[in-house]
């Protein structure tokens, strides 16, 4: 697979520093039973990165030493590690909000029976991925019968109690767009999701959460091999809104991957661009983590700034 970082690299993005510190996002290992071609982190069923319980003690002390707010669980499918549900739990009972960032297939999967029913309990919040609410454009992107099975899925989230009405179990979903483009606008993409998925499977959810793709991992090296790699950096570059800057996520979240090394965000993990460029460890933040440090920067960062903005909770600007 193609290295796109170095075609990355030599970027004019603004300066930007970090501000006080409010999510732990944590990279639970890049093991899925999926391989979608969007994927950044290039994550399926053949990886064998996993974070460690160690690893993962040294996170929650890293939480409550710096009242960190937010536990961002990612992956890959991070339920698939087999210390997920210590995590959630030790987190929960340290009072932290704590999301899990959802592949629904995986609630349906064979040996992830009483997942779904496990959030519910712990009261975590639920980002499912869905990149349209089309039979054909999810499988196109994710392989044949995902739609399906992502369908039964969050029905079973709803039948929990997810994005019920007097419900605290909040069910968000996220769109990836197909291909060379932007997200369309997220309150009109919100509203078809709603009444689509409304009308045909009786399915409610919270807010739909519109990311950009990133030109790195899979996604970037099929950009490269299709000669399109230069085209779709070009579009983030030309559709950049200064405003968007005020609200990028690296600002307020710190990214740990699976061995507990910390960068500015999952994207700049993938690209080996730690934190201020220097290889740090979480263990050397426990007892010193300065507010103000310079922001690692390069091109793909205009994917967050293009357009309506991108993050990990959607737009950043309407």
């Amino acid at each position: 697979m193609r290295d796109v970082k170095p075609l990355l690299l030599n970027s004019d993005f603004p300066h930007i520093r970090r501000s006080r510190l409010q999510t732990l996002q944590m990279n639970l290992g890049y093991l899925c039973n999926l391989s979608c071609t969007h994927c950044h982190v290039n994550a399926g069923p053949t990886r064998t990165e996993l974070m460690s319980r160690e690893t993962m003690q040294t996170a929650l002390q890293f939480a409550a030493k710096h009242s960190i707010k937010y536990l961002d669980l990612t992956g890959g499918s991070p339920e698939m590690n087999p210390d997920f549900r210590w995590l959630v739990q030790a987190a929960r009972k340290q009072g932290l909000h704590v999301m899990d960032r959802c592949n629904p297939t995986i609630l349906v999967e064979p040996g992830y029976q009483g997942t779904a029913e496990f959030l519910a309990q712990q009261q975590v919040e639920v980002i499912a991925s869905l990149p349209c609410y089309m039979e054909d454009n999810v499988d196109a992107q994710r392989g044949k019968g995902v739609f399906a099975a992502s369908i039964d899925a969050l029905q079973k989230l709803n039948a929990l109690g997810y994005a019920q009405k007097d419900s605290d179990l909040t069910l968000n979903l996220v769109f990836n767009p197909q291909g060379m483009a932007l997200p369309a606008p997220q309150a009109k993409l919100e509203a078809s999701y709603r009444q689509f998925l409304r009308e045909h499977f009786n399915l409610e959810f919270n807010q739909l959460f519109t990311i950009t793709n990133m030109p790195i991992q899979r996604f970037g090296a099929v950009l490269y091999a299709k000669g399109q790699f230069d085209e779709y950096v070009n579009l983030l570059k030309q559709s950049y809104q200064a405003k968007n800057l005020e609200q990028v996520m690296c600002k307020t979240l710190l990214s740990v991957d699976w061995q507990g090394y910390v960068y500015d965000c999952d994207f700049n993990q993938m690209l080996d661009m730690p934190l201020t460029g220097k290889v740090t460890h979480l263990k050397q933040l426990l007892d010193d983590m300065p507010e103000g440090l310079p922001i690692t920067v390069a091109d793909h960062c205009y994917g967050c700034t293009a357009g309506q903005g991108s993050s990990c909770t959607g737009v950043l600007t309407n």
